[in-house]
């Protein structure tokens, strides 16, 4: 009962008609049943009376000198503020067509004169009623829509936390640096970043790309979970059968990545990751495995971690021998330039050597 009772305090109710006696009539219909009437004369007047204040429901008369009803109704319901503003037409005629064209136009009732104050009731009654209703709906779909987005917010902070977990898992079955995952991320980003004002490719990567590359990077080796810990920290070389257990780990990522890829939103970030994933171990020349791509074969974001990769692992510490220089690491990938990695990538990454961790 107080909530119908807020309903009429707060509902204003615009009555256009360029008769008196008819805004007069229905003036007193809308006080008593306890809403606020605002009256006006004419289409012009109206419009910006609704620009001002928001009515809750127009009463508009069709038959109107210079603007008619059906004009004014035609220009609320193309405005995405007043569309949603119930319209009740009023006019002495009752022709079919007439009707239609109303109701054509976006209006949601329609009645005739004289006014039966009976009917008046009923139909603005309803249509308060009905408009409240959509308003709640419209707010509840609004917050449910906030909510929603904030649970896939989150549900992707989690996967991405699960994700780098498990590179933490690999990372440390294989006894690389702790700081690999950061290191490797970041030059990935800084060389993404220089080839983007490259006019070779230029073209080929945007700001959302290299966003991307720093997020899917570090993603590269998460198949190293699925190898043994004594071939992942054998000291001396491996045989050819560990070799070929060792090669799974790019098809094992990228199987574990799609099928994560599959409850995932973020679908951009897993497919740059899956290529990642399977490709960072191909070279250039085609030498390289799981399926011996070659060239621009490989795709680029594949081409990007692999020449970082290999700087990464040069300039750090491993179970089997020191870590290099940045000098010495580029004089080592400098032999491997034309087998192992793209020229191009190679001689940009060269540039920055300087920004490089």
């Amino acid at each position: 009962m107080a909530e119908d009772n807020l309903q009429k305090e707060i509902s204003r109710i615009l009555i256009v008609d360029d008769v008196e006696a008819n805004r007069f009539i229905l003036r007193d219909i809308i006080t008593e049943m306890g809403y606020l009437p605002m009256l006006t004369e004419n289409g012009a007047q109206a419009l910006k009376i609704v620009q001002r204040i928001k009515p809750q429901l127009i009463i508009l008369d069709i038959a109107m000198p210079e603007m008619d009803g059906y004009e004014v109704c035609r220009t609320l319901k193309a405005d995405p503020e007043t569309k949603a503003i119930p319209i009740i037409f009023i006019s002495a005629f009752d022709d079919p067509e007439d009707i239609v064209k109303g109701f054509y136009l976006g209006g949601e009732d329609y009645i005739t004169k004289p006014f039966v104050p009976e009917v008046v009731k009923v139909r603005v009654g309803m249509h308060l009623k009905l408009y409240d209703a959509n308003r709640r709906m419209a707010e509840m779909n609004r917050q449910l829509q906030v909510s929603i987005k904030e649970q896939l917010k989150q549900m992707e902070i989690e996967r991405r936390s699960i994700l780098y977990a498990l590179i933490r898992v690999a990372r440390e079955n294989a006894c690389y640096d702790e700081a690999y995952m950061e290191r490797l991320s970041y030059n990935c980003r800084i060389l993404t970043e220089a080839m983007q004002l490259s006019d070779l490719y230029g073209q080929l990567i945007s700001d959302k790309y290299v966003d991307t590359m720093e997020l899917a990077a570090p993603l590269c080796d998460l198949g190293n979970m699925a190898i043994p810990t004594n071939i992942l920290q054998k000291q001396g070389a491996l045989t050819e059968e560990e070799s070929a257990i060792m090669r799974t780990h790019t098809t094992i990522g990228a199987r574990i990545l799609q099928d994560i890829g599959e409850v995932s939103s973020d679908n951009r970030l897993i497919q740059i990751a899956v290529e990642i994933a399977k490709n960072h171990h191909e070279n250039w020349d085609g030498s390289g495995y799981p399926d011996g791509r070659k060239g621009e074969e490989i795709p680029l974001s594949a081409q990007i971690v692999a020449v970082v990769g290999n700087y990464c692992a040069l300039t750090e510490r491993r179970t089997y021998r020191g870590s290099f220089t940045k000098e010495e690491a580029f004089e080592i990938m400098e032999k491997d330039m034309d087998k192992k990695f793209n020229p191009n990538i190679f001689g940009i990454m060269k540039k920055i050597a300087r920004q490089l961790k």
